[in-house]
């Protein structure tokens, strides 16, 4: 250092640095004791006891490490932090650009190995991951050349759609009162079509897309019954009471073709 820089000091006797270091001796400290505490690396705290300004980052950082130094050692801060603002303005020190940092506390710096374990942890993570992404999604099918070359009828057009069923072809069923006569028609579900007396010309058409539709009734003899215009039977014995009689175009057409002499 300069004499000019050396001559500078709170009481003419010992440098800024001189003071910080004394203090840390007679608080029996290391140097690496003061950087834990005060999280400033060890470079900065040897520049600022050789009073190095010019090694430090900047006026106001060199200020500021000395201040935090002499808190760490018990000596008055303030009388510090004056004598290193006035060594650097009479020094004439050059101001060097500084990249914001904050200071490493070597106790806390990962090692080398900490680093390799948690890059290799990562690459393991990555891999397990792909191999249960491939594991858990549904495997593609055979090529279809494959499929063909195999089995011949794998390729083969499907099979046509049921058809659906068709209403019963036979015509529409017709119930004519030739006498007075009570009925009942319900479908299949139960549900009733129609009820009331029918007098003597009086016909009922059942609806062709009645469900199953059935006749209750106790003089079957009174009704004429046709499907399509052909007269069927009688759906039974006189004055005997059917029920659940099917009265459907197709059911009738079966009753008139089992008819004798039909």
């Amino acid at each position: 250092m300069s004499d000019e820089l050396n001559a500078v000091d709170a009481g003419g006797g010992a440098t800024a640095g001189e003071r910080l270091r004394q203090g840390r001796l007679a608080a029996g400290l290391e140097l690496a004791d003061v950087a834990t505490r005060t999280r400033i690396p060890l470079r900065h705290l040897e520049a600022l006891e050789a009073d190095d300004y010019g090694a430090l980052p900047s006026p106001t950082y060199s200020t500021g490490f000395a201040k935090a130094y002499a808190r760490a050692v018990g000596v008055d801060e303030v009388a510090i932090a004056a004598d290193v603002r006035r060594a650097i303005s009479l020094g004439g020190r050059e101001r060097h650009e500084y990249v914001a940092f904050e200071p490493a506390d070597p106790a806390r710096t990962p090692g080398k190995l900490l680093a390799w374990t948690t890059a290799v942890i990562a690459v393991l993570l990555l891999v397990g991951y792909g191999v249960w992404r491939n594991l858990s999604l549904p495997a593609d099918g055979p090529p279809a050349a494959e499929i063909a070359a195999a089995d011949p009828q794998a390729t083969a057009a499907p099979a046509a759609a049921p058809e659906q069923p068709q209403a019963p072809q036979g015509g529409q069923v017709i119930l004519t009162a030739n006498d007075s006569v009570w009925l009942r028609i319900s479908d299949a579900a139960g549900g009733r079509l129609f009820e009331r007396e029918l007098a003597a010309g009086e016909r009922y058409e059942v609806p062709a897309d009645a469900n199953g539709p059935r006749i209750l009734t106790g003089r079957p003899q009174a009704l004429t019954v046709t499907v399509g215009g052909r007269e069927i039977p009688p759906l039974g014995p006189a004055d005997r009471t059917i029920n659940n009689v099917p009265v459907d175009a197709a059911s009738l057409t079966a009753r008139l073709a089992a008819a004798p002499g039909s």
